[in-house]
């Protein structure tokens, strides 16, 4: 998967989990729960539905490092299956 096919997918699910959402208020660099006020529970179901979609699953101790769009899309890129 190519960075823009890994950024879109996790627009999708975010905007799949959370419809109230909007695309513009999904920016690169803000924390996604703060920002989008997402609870725990809903950023678990988008991590979950992104391994399904990019086969790539985030350990707890990795919750920090997908804490915007700019760091997961770094994350999921540097761990999907090519």
């Amino acid at each position: 998967m190519t960075q823009e096919q890994i950024k879109t997918a996790i627009i999708e699910q975010i905007l799949e989990i959370a419809p109230d959402i909007d695309e513009a208020d999904i920016l690169p660099d803000k924390n996604i729960q703060r920002s989008l006020e997402i609870d725990s529970f809903d950023f678990l179901k988008i991590l979950t539905a992104l391994n399904e979609v990019v086969g790539v699953e985030v350990p707890e101790s990795d919750y920090a490092k997908v804490d915007t769009l700019e760091h997961m899309c770094e994350y999921f890129k540097e761990r999907v299956k090519s």
